[in-house]
């Protein structure tokens, strides 16, 4: 028996549910498999030299972390940690420090180095003009000036994760209204990607 999924829906659910499904479609056709592919060699690299791997985002993108870093831990065998995890040293930190500061200074902590790598999870990727998640600015500045490796999983034009970043895919841009959901969506889609890959998942 073949069903109508739309039968007796809205005309509006239609066209919405429609054009967003389509759009999910030119996203994965636009993606760039060569940044894809260097991402996946730097990670191997890194997975090489036991260097550790630092997941950073805010709201959506943070969760995407927390997620991130168990599939790196679990699956590839790569020690990857989130600041997002820690809730009393975030809070904390936001308390008597200021949001601007708290990735930078849990990357001194964790004495960051030119071994290891900091992914960022971002849709607009910060902003230098310090109005875009300049939290994760801070922390590509620190991370540059100690050499640490940068990589970037962002969407809209990339920002100053895009600038920094030795490999940065880019979730394209199909709808301005939808840039949001389709980066935070296709971080997933990504993550999931490079963490099953023959060369990296050893579980």
């Amino acid at each position: 028996m073949k069903f109508n999924f739309f039968k007796n829906q809205d005309p509006n659910f239609q066209t919405y549910t429609q054009e967003y499904l389509e759009g999910l479609f030119l996203v994965i056709n636009r993606l760039d498999k060569n940044e894809i592919q260097k991402t996946l060699d730097e990670l191997i690299k890194l997975k090489k030299r036991h260097g550790r791997l630092f997941l950073l985002g805010v709201g959506g993108s943070a969760a995407n972390c927390s997620h991130a870093v168990n599939d790196f831990r679990k699956i590839c065998g790569i020690e990857a940690y989130a600041p997002v995890d820690n809730v009393s040293e975030l809070t904390a930190r936001t308390n008597d420090d200021g949001w601007e500061t708290v990735f930078i200074e849990w990357l001194k902590t964790s004495r960051l180095n030119k071994k290891d790598a900091v992914l960022i999870f971002s849709v607009g990727g910060g902003s230098l003009d310090g109005r875009v998640s300049n939290n994760l600015v801070k922390a590509l500045e620190y991370s540059r000036g100690v050499g640490a490796l940068i990589l970037g999983i962002v969407g809209r034009n990339g920002g100053f994760t895009k600038k920094t970043a030795k490999a940065c895919i880019m979730v394209p841009v199909i709808r301005d209204d939808k840039i949001t959901p389709y980066t935070e969506s296709f971080q997933a889609v990504i993550w999931h990607l490079l963490v099953n890959f023959p060369g990296l998942a050893e579980n």
